[in-house]
């Protein structure tokens, strides 16, 4: 029996769990579980990037306790966020999270300065503009913070960050830098133009490495457990779990974020997917996660938040009985983003159309449901017409397998076919990759068969729904 340790960290939680490959059969055992809230310091909403360590290292200690031998250690995380080091490794501001505010209005601010337009950045990186890219975080620190310009060292992305506390070593990992908007997508390098179009300056950056290397190692005592680079991106990870084995396939991890995609050795940067704002990270061995960031689950669980004595099936059974498709919103509306109340937002984006807006709970949810299968509908559209593919069935992975409802209305609305599993896609991808970097695993397709005979698949299939076209146009209008 062969086994590693994955740090799977979330937007709101963190887990440290046990990989064991044995038999042909891959299996998971949670060894420590933790939050991970932000917290607001100095005003900033931010990561507890300290706290976060200290509960790495307690699951690393618990599976220690339990006398289990791991040939290895790997972390992965959330895109886009960074820490700044100085010279001294130590590192510069609050450890701030995507979600803060910095980044309101900075993406048309670094654009009227750089005379760069949006097709020239799309052009070089490939990558969907979203209002919180690494990108636009560092015009809003070089903006408000000019003393720091001299005092940078390097920049750690989050998973590198954390690698570098535990092992000393400073990396760059492929798929995390890849979500920056600052890496140019044909030859996986940094973008001088872009670099300095947000004030960075270009021997901040390390040269990105493809995932699934050894980079060091993490000493407790007598004991050295090497520390891999994965896919660090948790999307990224995902994907290597999914079991794509064809070009008939597109996935959708299914979380906090909803991301749906294919997986492609080119990245497509036309004129289409610059109009639809597809994005083309990072994956393994190179290849491209020809995808669209949907706000996702994201706008279910801050309504749990709001009825903390709802289980997320009670929600999924209020959403049952709304009448289907009375309230549509974009998902991806940027009042979304970080919401006082997440209920107050839905019904202000109605009032603010002068619509009618829904009033009861099980109206709120089940219009969450609702668009968030349009915006699954549409993407997958905008996919299959841009790569010019005949998708045939869509993967659901991560904790949104969960959700049948969901899952069966993602499929009656993309009328599709939907299979589902692994939930636990991200820690699954994790451990694979480390296989992959021991040479325990050959190769990635080898992994996706290993996924695939370890789990239990869950078919749906679309079930018709009256006026369907009328009401996908309905959504198209709206996110116009």
């Amino acid at each position: 029996m062969k086994s590693v340790i994955a740090v799977d960290l979330g937007a709101s939680s963190g887990r440290v769990m046990v990989g064991y490959l044995s038999e042909g059969k891959l299996t998971l055992e949670e060894l420590h579980r933790f939050k991970n809230h932000q917290v607001k310091v100095n005003q900033q909403l931010c990561w507890d990037l300290y706290s976060i360590l200290e509960e790495i290292k307690i699951g690393i200690n618990k599976v220690l306790d339990k006398n289990i031998h791991v040939a290895s250690l790997a972390i992965d995380t959330w895109g886009v966020d960074f820490v700044l080091l100085d010279q001294f490794g130590r590192h510069l501001g609050e450890f701030v999270s995507y979600r803060d505010q910095r980044t309101q209005g900075i993406q048309e601010k670094l654009i009227r300065e750089s005379g760069i337009s949006r097709q020239d950045i799309y052009g070089i990186t490939g990558i969907q503009f979203l209002p919180f890219n690494s990108i636009n975080q560092l015009k809003a620190i070089t903006g408000s913070q000019p003393e720091w310009l001299e005092q940078v060292d390097s920049l750690l992305f989050i998973p590198d960050y954390l690698n570098y506390k535990l092992c000393g070593v400073k990396h760059c990992e492929y798929t995390n830098a890849s979500t920056s908007q600052l890496l140019a997508c044909d030859d996986q390098s940094w973008s001088p133009a872009l670099v300095e179009a947000c004030g960075a300056k270009l021997d901040w950056f390390l040269p990105p490495s493809l995932p699934n290397r050894m980079i060091g190692q993490y000493h407790l005592g007598s004991i050295s457990i090497p520390v891999c680079s994965v896919a660090s991106h948790d999307t990224a990870s995902a994907v290597a779990a999914t079991p794509i084995f064809d070009q008939h396939c597109a996935y959708l991890s299914s979380g906090t974020w909803s991301l749906l995609g294919i997986e492609s050795e080119q990245a497509y940067t036309c004129n289409k997917a610059f109009a639809y704002n597809l994005t083309n990270e990072g994956g393994v061995n190179g290849r491209y996660r020809v995808l669209k960031n949907i706000m996702g689950l994201w706008l279910i669980q801050q309504i749990k938040a709001e009825n903390p004595s709802l289980a997320f099936s009670d929600i999924a059974a209020l959403a049952k009985m709304a009448k289907p498709f009375e309230f549509i919103i974009n998902p991806n509306d940027d009042a979304f983003l970080n919401p006082a109340s997440m209920t107050d937002a839905i019904k202000a984006w109605f009032k603010q159309r002068s619509q009618p807006s829904p009033e009861t709970l099980a109206q709120v949810v089940r219009c969450i449901y609702d668009s968030l299968a349009l915006a699954y509908a549409s993407v997958l559209g905008q996919l299959a017409e841009v790569s010019g593919r005949n998708l045939q069935e869509l993967r659901i992975v991560g904790g949104g397998t969960q959700d049948q409802f969901l899952n069966q209305l993602c499929a009656d609305v993309c009328e599709i076919k939907v299979s589902t599993e692994p939930t636990e896609a991200s820690a699954l991808g994790n451990v694979v990759n480390q296989f992959i970097a021991l040479g325990v695993i050959a190769n990635l397709e080898q992994a996706r068969q290993l996924v695939h005979h370890s789990s239990e698949v869950k078919i749906f299939e679309p079930q018709p729904i009256t006026s369907l076209q009328a009401i996908k146009n309905q959504y198209k209008q709206i996110i116009k």
